[in-house]
């Protein structure tokens, strides 16, 4: 009697529904969570046909699926794990994941129901499939954007053929360009191209843990393909002339801090920005876009060619006129043989290996600091890593 007692306790303070049916399909017992479920009430359900809480093509099926079985052993609503429909009592449907058991019980057999509502996981698996339908539109723009960057940099080659010289600067250039270009875009566009195949199939499961693994892929390709698109954009502007220095009165530590911010959500694990700045006087004359722009691209480089585990050194002195803003890290380094090449478009140390780039970084933050009347200092060892310094003098 206690034992009794004690299942029907546990069946009716189940979280999943519970619902009984004899070999006829006539409903026996249903507890509190399967009324939830269904929204109805237990006095509504008992004696009545199961095919009640069932949408079509199923309602109207039922019966059929249970002769079936009783004449050929089919067990055609047996099963666990099953994904099913069910219908409540205001007509609506709900998705829920259904388990059925056999059971012989006093001569005769039932069929034991254990209803697990799925409403909550198919409602994250669509947002899912929406969120890659997004991530794609993205890669679409993405690329809509370097179709119309190789046509500008045509334009750009029309604009500057008008002296021989020029002409053949821009040759090169290109050719240096397409090189690099079919292997830096190459990599990213694969990966985004397996990885939103993989999601199809991962969402098939579904297997959650792999779709975000693999969006994540993509994410981080579109970042590698903007920052590529990034430094050609500004390369054009060098080479355009149109690039505008506004000079003002900056607040330098809180423009490095906010750098310092936003950097550091890209480090790799373990990997630390060291921020410090030395001197009374934290304002100075400056452009405070390029500037920024040059301090990201040093400090960028020191995160790609550092390993985990390890610190980046950045620090700003304001000193007189002087202002001396210094990157440094503890990373591959540059060879000592090649560093005479190390500011030139394109250039990228033989040690480099798979890790992307377009070799456009130290030559776009060197003609910012020309323009803002500034100068650069580098030191640099194989495997000890590399030292970047910018001074510039507050003209009176």
């Amino acid at each position: 009697m206690e034992s009794a007692k004690l299942l029907e306790a546990i069946i009716d303070h189940a979280i999943d529904g519970i619902i009984t049916i004899d070999n006829r399909g006539l409903i026996e017992s249903i507890n509190p969570a399967a009324c939830n479920l269904f929204g109805y009430s237990e006095e509504e359900v008992i004696g009545n046909n199961v095919s009640i809480l069932m949408p079509e093509p199923d309602q109207s099926l039922h019966d059929s699926y249970i002769d079936n079985y009783k004449r050929t052993g089919h067990k055609k609503i047996i099963g666990i794990g099953r994904e099913v429909l069910g219908r409540k009592k205001d007509g609506t449907t709900f998705p829920f994941r259904l388990a059925v058991s056999e059971v012989w019980y006093k001569n005769r057999n039932i069929f034991t129901g254990f209803i697990h509502d799925i409403t909550r996981e198919k409602a994250a698996e669509n947002r899912l499939k929406k969120h890659a339908v997004e991530l794609e539109q993205k890669v679409s723009e993405r690329t809509k954007d370097l179709i119309m960057l190789v046509s500008e940099l045509e334009k750009t080659k029309a604009e500057v053929s008008k002296s021989l010289e020029k002409e053949k600067e821009l040759g090169q250039l290109k050719s240096r360009f397409v090189s690099m270009a079919s292997h830096e875009f190459r990599t990213p566009l694969s990966s985004v191209q397996l990885s939103a195949s993989l999601i199809d199939k991962y969402l098939e499961k579904p297997d959650f843990a792999s779709v975000m693994k693999h969006t994540s892929k993509i994410k981080n390709s579109v970042q590698l393909l903007t920052s590529i698109l990034n430094d050609f954009l500004s390369l054009e502007k060098l080479e355009a002339g149109v690039v505008t220095v506004n000079k003002q009165m900056i607040n330098v530590v809180e423009l490095a801090e906010e750098i310092t911010e936003e950097m550091q959500l890209i480090c790799k694990k373990n990997q630390h920005i060291v921020y410090q700045h030395t001197g009374e006087v934290g304002v100075f004359l400056m452009d405070a876009n390029l500037l920024k722009n040059a301090v990201v691209n040093l400090i960028s480089n020191a995160i790609k060619y550092s390993g985990e585990d390890t610190f980046i050194e950045f620090n700003t002195i304001i000193e007189g006129d002087s202002c001396i803003i210094t990157v440094r890290d503890n990373g591959i380094g540059i060879p000592e043989e090649e560093q005479k090449n190390l500011f030139e478009p394109f250039f990228r140390a033989h040690n480099t290996g798979n890790i992307p780039g377009t070799g456009l970084g130290l030559n776009i933050v060197k003609r910012y600091v020309h323009l803002m009347d500034g100068v650069m200092e580098y030191k640099s060892a194989l495997n000890e890593g590399t030292f970047l310094k910018m001074v510039f003098t507050q003209n009176k």
